[in-house]
């Protein structure tokens, strides 16, 4: 039996979604070896795979890495979701649907 089999960490539960630690090593372009170390040592998805990781597997990526993404957000006057900025004194707020008029879009 695998070691992510055992463990109940998000980057175990990628792994399982992925079937294998070589097939999750071949989506993010890892040796299974490392994926294993990860596993073994306890580490967390290192930051830069964690968006791939979270469009292949469907874990978020507020599982993956609460560090990076943290779950706290709150709703704007017009009920979409934005970060909260907990914690973040220099952070400005932006709500881009309460800026821009309903029907113009820039993207």
């Amino acid at each position: 039996m695998s070691l992510e089999a055992h463990l109940d960490t998000p980057l175990a539960k990628a792994v399982r979604a992925a079937g294998s630690q070589s097939a999750f090593g071949r989506w993010i372009d890892r040796r299974q070896s490392t994926v294993f170390g990860w596993l073994k040592d306890g580490k967390p998805l290192p930051a830069e795979h964690v968006l791939e990781v979270e469009r292949l597997s469907g874990i978020s990526r507020h599982e993956l890495r609460p560090d990076i993404y943290p779950q706290d957000h709150a709703q704007s006057a017009n009920g979409t979701a934005v970060d909260a900025l907990v914690g973040r004194p220099n952070a400005v707020a932006c709500d881009r649907d309460a800026i821009l008029p309903q029907g113009n879009s820039n993207d």
